[in-house]
This record gives structure tokens, C-alpha cells and sequence, in this order.
């Protein structure tokens, strides 16, 4: 598989993965299953960068920018601002529904649900996380099969599964999201991924220098939202 790169240096690499890839192996959730092995991110990377390290990760079916350090050094560096929250990443995100707040902030707590297969919950169990996730709503759809809103969405933290499990606690679950989707939801033709994308990463570079980066929406998501105009 071919992995797109958007731009590189000596020390790293942003590159724009494409959604149903792993972007590092998977734990096998029941031992007695045995799935057979399927390249990943890093596994395809390592290829040509045998010291390279992911930095942050993306879902399976999210697809859009990641940054790979190359080095320990640079990845100590941008692991140090993804800590400090010093990245700023943006997704476009398709939800169920008409949002009554076209702009706001979700501000709920995040923890691992009492669910089998690595669901995450706002419900108050365990121990909880900070999770911050700003949006804006683009443009709103009213199709056969339902109303639906495009949004910009911006997460100040980092947390599994948060951009998910944020709007899906508002009641507008991400469209595609087999995983937290709402009982009864309606399936968009031709939609056979999450529609979720990293659009936008901006950080800084050992040299002191910001550098931002933009993806364009992948042609699957694009035929989506025309089917919906």
C-alpha cells in the first residue's frame, strides 16, 4: 500500500493515511481467535525508516495527517507538544442530525466503558479523563434518509475514541461509526467507513519554525456529501 506524504525532512515525516488501516498492531481481544496479520502503518513505514515512531495515533477508519518522527530525539520533541496540548489538529466530521448550538465546546470526562471490545464512555465509571473537543458547524444537509451536519471539530485533548464518544454524548453520533452509533439509525449509501478526517496539523519544529498542513476530504467522503446535496 501506497501512504501518501504531504511533507519531509531529516528527522520526520507528516503523511496522509487513508481510512481501514491500523496504524499500529491491534491486541487480539480473545486469544482463541486467530486473525491473520495485516500490515499496519509503522509496519509500512519501518520499511523505508527502521528507527521511525508514531508520535499520535488515528482510528482505523479515521483518515486524514499524522506527523512520524524518524528519531528519538524528534520524537521526545513532538511528543513533548502533543503533552502540552502545543498541537493544533482539525477533522471534518459528518453527524446525525441538526445541531441546536452551531459552535460550542463538549467538555465530558472520558473513560473506558464495562463494554468488551476497547469502547470508551462519558458515563461516570472507573477513572475519568479531561477530554475538551471544540466544533463548528459547516453546512447542515436535510436528505431522504435524514438531516445531517458537516462540522469542523477541534480536539484540545487526546483521549481514545474521543471525538466519537464526545459527539455521540450530545446525540450526534459521527455517521459510519459502526461502534457508537444510536439504535435505529439510518445508514447512508455507500458510506462503509466512519466519516472522519484530519484535515489540519499544525505544530512546531526543533528548529523553532510552525509549520501547518492540510489534507483535502478523500474522494469516498466527497461523493458522500454530494449524494447528500
Amino acid at each position: 500500500m501506497d501512504i501518501k506524504t504531504i511533507y519531509e525532512n531529516n528527522d520526520l515525516i507528516v503523511i496522509d493515511k487513508p481510512a481501514n488501516l491500523l496504524v499500529h498492531p491491534a491486541e487480539n481481544l480473545n486469544s482463541k481467535i486467530q486473525i491473520p496479520k495485516q500490515p499496519t502503518l509503522i509496519d509500512i513505514i519501518k520499511t523505508n525508516y527502521p528507527n521511525a515512531k508514531l508520535v499520535h495515533r488515528l482510528d482505523k477508519d479515521t483518515s486524514g495527517l499524522m506527523v512520524v518522527a524518524k528519531n528519538e530525539k524528534t520524537y521526545q520533541w513532538l511528543k513533548s507538544q502533543f503533552l502540552n496540548r502545543k498541537v493544533h489538529k482539525k477533522y471534518l466530521a459528518l453527524v446525525y442530525g441538526i445541531l441546536k448550538d452551531k459552535k460550542g465546546i463538549i467538555a465530558k470526562s472520558i473513560s473506558k466503558s464495562r463494554k468488551r471490545g476497547g469502547s470508551q464512555t462519558t458515563a461516570p465509571i472507573g477513572k475519568m479523563r479531561e477530554a475538551l473537543t471544540r466544533y463548528e458547524v459547516i453546512k447542515e444537509f436535510s436528505a431522504k434518509g435524514g438531516n445531517y451536519s458537516l462540522l469542523e471539530v477541534s480536539p484540545e485533548t487526546g483521549r481514545t475514541h474521543q471525538i466519537r464518544v464526545h459527539l455521540a454524548a450530545i446525540g450526534h453520533p459521527l455517521a459510519g461509526d459502526e461502534k457508537y452509533k444510536f439504535k435505529r439509525q439510518p445508514k447512508i449509501e455507500g458510506l462503509n467507513r466512519q466519516f472522519l478526517h484530519a484535515n489540519y496539523l499544525q505544530f512546531q519544529l526543533p528548529d523553532g519554525r510552525i509549520v501547518k498542513f492540510h489534507s483535502e476530504l478523500p474522494k469516498e467522503l466527497e461523493i458522500i456529501l454530494e449524494k447528500l446535496n
